[in-house]
């Protein structure tokens, strides 16, 4: 029953976020100036009837809160718009992106935690390897994320050994294992790069956590008491620390097409981060505000994730919240 609170109080705070950031779109969309109709002016063929048409059709010239409006009573129904630049419904051209970028998102964020929580273990429990492991995460950490992924495609393209851009070679028309594999070689780069660059920071978390309980005084009772050193780090210790790391768990989550995006535009990955890019410079505005409405659903969702496995974790919490 409190669980089932906690969650309607969460769902509500997340409604009310979206809701304040599809009104913060609409009115940054109507301040760039200029739509997708101002280029079509510059095309011959299309007579200014036409255009004077479509502007009515898709209502323009309407004001912006009437045009919010009617966009937000669609959208409620799953209709976001139409996409000018594709000329296809946006909700249809962001469908076909979307499983591309959760397939690379998901795929990365899933390699972070399998590398980074074990290593962050074994460097809490070693000396030497925390020394390594946190020289190696602060020289990742001071390098901007756009400089890892480029050096990282550029050395690929300099070994000319892995595929870039796309998903898979020629017309696409490949199926069964032939198509995975395809996909999977295309997708190294992308992947290592969004590993190398949220790895040091599930480390460094792991890390810190597992040393500050490992130095706690009910562990060096444990100790004494000769548990074993394996037992007493996965069965005390590890739940004693995973806090921290189930809310670092959630933000991941959050940011799961958010760190994707800059990825996906440098290797050519055929996810919503070239969309976006492409949208912006067309002024397609209606797919732009559908991949920021998104991404911020993700954060909503990922934060909300990761406050109900705290809830379920930790007794305080359920107290707190009762």
């Amino acid at each position: 029953m409190r669980a089932a609170k906690y969650m309607c109080r969460r769902i509500a705070a997340g409604v009310v976020l979206m809701l304040g950031v599809s009104v913060l779109s609409f009115n940054l969309s109507s301040l760039v100036p200029g739509n997708y109709f101002d280029e079509m002016r510059l095309n011959p063929q299309v007579s200014p009837q036409t255009l004077a048409q479509l502007r009515l059709d898709y209502g323009v010239d309407e004001t912006l809160p009437h045009r919010y409006l009617h966009w937000f009573r669609n959208a409620l129904t799953g209709d976001f718009g139409f996409s000018f630049a594709y000329n296809m419904p946006v909700s249809s051209l962001i469908w076909q992106r979307l499983s591309n970028t959760l397939l690379l998102a998901g795929t990365a964020t899933a390699l972070v935690w399998i590398v980074g929580v074990p290593v962050g273990i074994f460097s809490a429990r070693f000396r030497w390897a925390n020394r390594i492991s946190s020289l190696g995460s602060a020289a990742l950490l001071s390098v901007p994320e756009l400089a890892v992924i480029l050096l990282l495609v550029a050395f690929f393209v300099r070994m000319g050994t892995m595929p870039l851009g796309g998903i898979v070679e020629g017309n696409g028309n490949a199926a069964g294992w032939s198509r995975i594999g395809a996909t999977g070689l295309h997708l190294l780069i992308p992947v290592l790069a969004l590993t190398i660059v949220g790895l040091p920071i599930v480390l460094q978390h792991t890390s810190t956590a597992m040393k500050e309980v490992l130095e706690a005084t009910f562990i060096q009772a444990a100790r004494g008491h000769g548990i074993s050193p394996a037992r007493l780090l996965l069965r005390h210790a590890l739940p004693a620390a995973a806090n921290p790391l189930i809310s670092l768990f959630g933000l991941s989550l959050a940011a799961l097409i958010g760190t994707s995006l800059l990825a996906e535009v440098v290797t050519g990955w055929p996810g919503l981060g070239p969309l976006f890019v492409q949208s912006i410079f067309a002024r397609d505005f209606y797919v732009v505000i559908a991949i920021v409405m998104l991404s911020s659903l993700f954060l909503i969702a990922g934060n909300l994730v990761g406050d109900l496995l705290l809830f379920a974790a930790d007794p305080r919490i359920r107290r707190t919240n009762s």
